[in-house]
């Protein structure tokens, strides 16, 4: 049971940092966006100014500090705005985080695995609390 925090450390930050390096160093052919819709209007006016990159650069390096046992606690505090953030995007632009199973499933999956490594880690934040 020792290794279960390490595993799943591992594979958020691995899953955090897949999602970010494949925006930042080689953009697959994405579907596109219909016109007209909430995320063509929120890419429209957050794409050309260069913002989505520097999220996913941060995404990039807190994807490596949830990965490295030495450095979760932190990278799970810096953490928790992204999350909370691409929840926010599937529910309010996108609209899709109820009726679409697989963006359900992800994102339980990610909220459960940085809650359990909160969990796990619970006596080390307990000295922000003063």
């Amino acid at each position: 049971m020792k290794y279960v925090p390490h595993v799943i450390g591992a594979l958020l930050g691995l899953f955090f940092i897949f999602s970010a390096s494949v925006v930042l160093f080689g953009n697959p052919e994405m579907p596109p966006i219909p016109e007209g819709t909430p995320p063509f209007h929120f890419m429209a006016a957050f794409g050309p100014t260069g913002y989505m990159s520097f999220v996913k650069v941060l995404e990039l390096l807190r994807g490596i500090l949830v990965a490295v046992p030495k450095t979760r606690n932190f990278g799970l505090l810096i953490l928790g705005p992204i999350l909370v953030n691409i929840l926010a995007y599937h529910q309010f632009v996108e609209k899709d985080l109820f009726s679409k199973t697989p963006t359900l499933v992800t994102m339980l999956l990610m909220s459960a695995a940085a809650l359990y490594l909160l969990f796990v880690a619970r006596r080390n934040f307990a000295a922000l609390k003063n």
